[in-house]
């Protein structure tokens, strides 16, 4: 991690981005309790993690990484993400919009709002997503 991604996420955990990493924690323990919901625990403990950290890493589709489509890229995780949209997804994305929102307000919260914007989206529909350092990005293509 570059020394200015650093200094990024120890301002956003400062700034917000502790709290939606509990949300997503939350709703990952809530989806592994139910033990039905364990493949959708697993997305967002992974995508959590992403939220404690975001600078210096990004979500691609899984088949760009692994250069195949599986079952989280096909029909099987497009209905998963239907299913996550409409018990989770939706709060953890509001959840987001509201704290871009809040942090759009001043002039140095405006990174950190556009990051909430991009894990807003990926709150929507995260199966079938990949977190790989950015640096990284280049060279799994």
């Amino acid at each position: 991690m570059s020394p200015v991604s650093l200094l990024l996420n120890i301002l956003w955990i400062a700034l917000g981005g502790f709290w939606m990493a509990v949300g997503w924690a939350v709703a990952a323990v809530i989806m592994a309790i139910t033990i039905i919901g364990l493949p959708w625990a697993r997305a967002a403990f992974s995508i959590g993690v992403y939220t404690l950290f975001p600078f210096g890493q990004t979500a691609v589709p899984r088949e760009a990484v692994t250069g195949s489509e599986d079952i989280g890229t096909g029909p099987l995780g497009v209905i998963g993400n239907i299913i996550w949209l409409v018990f989770a997804g939706w709060w953890l994305a509001i959840g987001h919009l509201v704290t871009a929102v809040l942090l759009a307000v001043t002039i140095i919260g405006i990174p950190f709002a556009w990051a909430h914007l991009k894990l807003a989206g990926i709150a929507l529909w995260p199966i079938g997503k990949v977190i790989v350092p950015i640096d990284d990005l280049g060279l799994r293509r």
